[in-house]
């Protein structure tokens, strides 16, 4: 039986348009493949070629880059390394849950919009626990973007950024410091006899996630200090200036 294959640079062209926002039909018009092909291919059903040149993920069975991931995954990675989970569905689904202080529901927003940056053609979810609230999605692909997903708590098991994740981290530092303070730090005023300034903190029970913070204080040339068994300070009026530029009070 012949089998009409497709090559791999219409597969790509095709996730590169449809993450862009066209829609199913318009894709299929501006690569010249039927409507029903690309709809399989935007379902994650790729050519077995597609997932062999390396941008096809075999764990999942859909279609992602990892390195090329938007600017929002490393602020969305900060709050999943904070307050976030993954757990298992049937299928092979994953679904994602980032818990939000009610009282701020601008990070809130910001936390929605990340996650449809990341992942554009699934539903974002709400629901409200008094005082907080969860955002979640459903995905195969989330254990691929958080692999540092596993049993147990995050402080009771080893935490540790991939080399793409690095790589991604290394260019948006700012974004992971934001997600990070955003879901376990604030910005305080700091007092004492005559004098009082503010300060950042980020406080938690895992030393792998503190470290992850620590670096990438260090990639922004940021003095940090620590206190007790889970608090790291920034306390330097300069950084603190620095850091007020992307990441401010809590809102």
């Amino acid at each position: 039986m012949f089998v009409m294959t497709r090559p791999i640079d219409q597969v790509a062209k095709s996730l590169e348009l449809a993450a862009e926002g066209l829609s199913t039909s318009e894709v299929a018009r501006r690569v010249h493949v039927p409507r029903s092909t690309v709809g399989d291919w935007l379902a994650g059903r790729v050519p077995a070629s597609y997932e062999q040149n390396g941008t096809g993920c075999t764990a999942c069975g859909g279609a992602h880059d990892l390195e090329a991931l938007p600017a929002a995954y490393v602020y969305l990675l900060g709050m999943y390394l904070g307050d976030g989970c993954l757990s298992a569905h049937p299928r092979g689904v994953f679904k994602l849950r980032i818990s939000l202080d009610a009282r701020y529901p601008g990070i809130a927003a910001e936390c929605e919009r990340a996650m449809r940056a990341v992942m554009p053609k699934n539903r974002v979810g709400r629901v409200g626990y008094g005082t907080w609230y969860e955002l979640f999605a459903y995905s195969k692909s989330w254990a691929c973007l958080f692999p540092q997903h596993g049993r147990g708590r995050k402080h009771e098991r080893e935490i540790a950024l991939t080399a793409w994740q690095r790589g991604l981290v290394a260019r948006w530092p700012a974004l992971l410091l934001r997600g990070l303070i955003h879901s376990d730090g604030c910005r305080f005023q700091n007092t004492g006899r005559g004098w009082s300034h503010p300060r950042y903190s980020f406080a938690n029970f895992s030393e792998d996630i503190k470290g992850i913070f620590c670096e990438a204080c260090d990639l922004m040339g940021l003095h940090w200090t620590a206190s007790g068994e889970k608090t790291i300070y920034v306390s330097r009026k300069a950084d603190v200036a620095t850091l007020d530029r992307f990441v401010g009070p809590k809102a």
